[in-house]
Order: structure tokens, then C-alpha cells, then sequence
């Protein structure tokens, strides 16, 4: 199994290369180093990775607004996948989350990825049909 530990900024280019190696992610400016640098800060000892043979193979970013979590990219190397990797390092942020009162977890797919809504139903998170994501962009900002 990998060393799992928490994600620092010192880790963002590694991040940012699974990121642009990885299908069905969506990279946009608020994946930007200075970004993710204040997303890390805002939500301390949340986001985890792990590393094998002196290297990032996986990663998850994880943060709150006081009431829900909320995942994002959860990347594992196709050559590592299937080995309890990614599983591990939700089960960390959910127990993080946890700690600060945090029950409830959210998370998006795109529609078109379909590997990532399987796995995610098969680890017990319900899609919800109730809801509509609504969201608004500033002008001239559309790839904020």
C-alpha cells in the first residue's frame, strides 16, 4: 500500500500533472497554483495523497463551509486502481470532516463519466435526482 499523507502546497505541480494526465477531470482557472494554495489554507489537514516508489500517484482535495464537505478530483493512476487507494484517502477526508461536526459530504460527476458514477455508487453515495446545480460565472470569467 502507498504512504497516504495530507496535501500541501508543495505538492501542487505533481497534483496538477494527474490532473492533466487523467480523463473525465476538468481543469479550470480555480486550479490555478494560487488557488489552491488558498483552497489548502482555507481547509487545513483535509486534502490527502499518496505516493509510491518516490512519487504522487493519487490525490484528493477535500473542504467544508461549516455545514457539508465537498470532494474534488480524486485521481488515482490507472496503473494503481483497484488496490483500495482512492477508498483510503475519502475514508481519511470523511473522518477529517467528521472531527469538525461534518456529517454530510457532497461531490460532482460529469455526466459523461460514467467509471467515476460506478465507483462512486459502489461506495454507498447516493446520486441525487431531487437537485439541480445552479451556477453562476462573471463575465469574462468563464473558465473561473
Amino acid at each position: 500500500m502507498p504512504t497516504l499523507r495530507g496535501m500541501t502546497s508543495a505538492d501542487y505541480q505533481a497534483v496538477l500533472e494527474l490532473m492533466q494526465n487523467t480523463p473525465g477531470i476538468s481543469l479550470r482557472d480555480a486550479d490555478s497554483r494560487e488557488a489552491t494554495e488558498r483552497y489548502l489554507a482555507r481547509n487545513p489537514a483535509l486534502s490527502f495523497v499518496a505516493e509510491a516508489e518516490g512519487r504522487l500517484i493519487a490525490c484528493v482535495m477535500c473542504g467544508h463551509d461549516g455545514r457539508r464537505g465537498y470532494l474534488q478530483h480524486l485521481l488515482v493512476l490507472p496503473e494503481h486502481r483497484r488496490q483500495g487507494i482512492a477508498q483510503a484517502l475519502v475514508a481519511r477526508c470523511l473522518a477529517a470532516l467528521e472531527q469538525l461536526g461534518i456529517q454530510k459530504c457532497h461531490l460532482d460527476v460529469f455526466k459523461t463519466n460514467t467509471s467515476a458514477a460506478h465507483f462512486w455508487q459502489g461506495q454507498g453515495w447516493m446520486l441525487r435526482t431531487d437537485i439541480d446545480r445552479f451556477s453562476f460565472t462573471r463575465e469574462g470569467n468563464e473558465n473561473a
